[in-house]
């Protein structure tokens, strides 16, 4: 039965999530039951993408990425797949209805991680739109469960959210990407002479959309809203641990929050979820 095979390819989505990262995982386990089995998926289907521009580097990365692409869209039409992680995703897909065009985005953005890019201000745009914006979208498709009208209403609060937490990421990972991979994501920065100016009006970007996203998430279904404001306050602490750093030093090491610090943060974000009345 079709039932057995969806709920490995469900166990599938949850076994990689946690295995790639105890934020999102934590951040999911605060969802309503039902919401989390396809935010799971979401994730499940983000991480092989980017797991294949950023480390499979011994393999035809185009193919794959292109047989990837094949491979979801004939999923969704099909309404199943041999790979349990589409075969999730593709339920969560039809499920709550979520837009083609935001899975094309996604992928048109991992494609732009394929070749070293000299990003402008519109390419940069471009690639937060397709990497993380988009992302936000479809979780909150799933959180409204089809309330068209919560979604317009929330729409930018959650691409905001999405744009925080990949610019983030980006410092985090600064290290990483601008020696091991050779990104460079900021528009006009050279990395390699990285100020400390560059690094406070780049914060200053991420900072304005972290305010803009806290009334979203003050505007989500009880369903959701805990669980993503458990994903805020970790991005959020991660960030002041940053912004504390120099730009030697995020080029250096890579700021992390420690699992046992998580999970400080978590019985904070109750207590704060209820002050705020979140």
């Amino acid at each position: 039965m079709k039932v057995i095979f969806d709920s490995v390819s469900a166990k599938c989505s949850k076994v990689v999530t946690k295995t790639y990262s105890t934020s999102f995982s934590l951040g999911i386990r605060f969802l309503d039951k039902s919401c989390r089995e396809a935010i799971y998926a979401i994730y499940g289907f983000v991480r092989l993408a980017d797991e294949i521009v950023d480390s499979f580097h011994d393999y035809d990365k185009t193919n794959l990425l292109n047989k990837f692409k094949r491979d979801c869209k004939e999923a969704i039409e099909e309404k199943i797949s041999l790979n349990p992680i589409l075969n999730a995703f593709q339920k969560a897909v039809n499920q709550y209805q979520i837009k083609q065009e935001l899975i094309d985005l996604f992928l048109k953005s991992m494609e732009m991680d394929l070749k070293k890019e000299e990003y402008t201000p519109q390419r940069y745009d471009e690639y937060i739109l397709g990497s993380a914006q988009v992302v936000g979208l479809m979780c909150l498709q799933v959180f409204v469960q089809g309330d068209d009208g919560r979604y317009e209403q929330l729409k930018e609060s959650a691409m905001k959210l999405g744009s925080a937490f990949q610019k983030v990421n980006f410092l985090r990972d600064l290290k990483a990407d601008y020696y091991l991979l050779s990104r460079s994501y900021f528009p006009g920065v050279d990395l390699s002479i990285f100020s400390i100016d560059e690094k406070r009006s780049i914060e200053q970007e991420i900072s304005a959309e972290f305010d803009a996203a806290l009334a979203g998430i003050r505007g989500l279904p009880k369903s959701s809203r805990r669980g993503v404001y458990l994903a805020y306050i970790y991005y959020k602490e991660l960030f002041e641990k940053i912004k504390k750093k120099t730009a030697n030093q995020i080029m250096s090491d890579r700021i992390r929050i420690s699992n046992p610090h998580k999970f400080v943060l978590m019985l904070s974000s109750v207590f704060k979820s209820k002050y705020y009345g979140i």
